[in-house]
């Protein structure tokens, strides 16, 4: 082991990390309400994901988990006007393992799902600084308004293909947040 850290070392190489990411299963629940329990600390982000299960607005083919259950990422359908779209979030990664790729292999993988789905569009709130790297502009660049006003600075989409404008609304249980 400690010839090919040298040689990498030499070389310039980095080390790749290897991660499955894969849907969530009913197994996963628990480990999903700690992680984002402790990612969030004990905020109502995990309560907000039981919600959103039993809501009709939950797509489980977009609930995606990391390494076991590391890291957890879901979009749910969420509608701008009448056209629907989806909401990401929220997206938690286990405390030990923020700052290694974790959250970035979740974004690519639920991006990569959303679109092979054949999404028009993904809508979050969240670091304009962060998640551009996804390719993620301001919301209102393309005239879509979030539900709060106060929201406007953080608000974001990424589209796949052309989307209107107008107002976006998240799943229900957003709304009891």
């Amino acid at each position: 082991m400690a010839a090919k850290t040298r040689w990498r070392a030499a070389t310039g190489l980095a080390t790749v990390r290897v991660m499955l990411i894969r849907r969530e299963t009913p197994a996963d629940i628990d480990a999903i309400r700690t992680v984002t329990n402790l990612a969030f600390k004990d905020g109502p982000e995990a309560g907000l994901i039981d919600q959103l299960r039993e809501d009709e607005g939950w797509i489980p083919e977009l609930s995606l988990v990391a390494d076991g259950v590391i890291g957890h990422v879901v979009c749910t359908r969420g509608y701008i006007g009448e056209v629907p779209v989806l909401g990401l979030g929220p997206i938690s990664v286990h405390p030990d393992h923020q700052r290694a790729g974790v959250g970035k292999a979740l974004m690519h993988a639920v991006l990569g799902a959303a679109e092979a789905l054949g999404e028009p569009a993904v809508i979050l709130l969240g670091s304009p600084g962060y998640y551009s790297r996804f390719g993620f502009r301001m919301a209102a660049e393309f005239g879509i308004t979030p539900p709060v006003a106060e929201w406007e600075p953080y608000f974001q989409a990424r589209l796949f293909r052309e989307v209107p404008g107008g107002a976006f609304r998240y799943a229900e249980p957003f709304n009891r947040l």
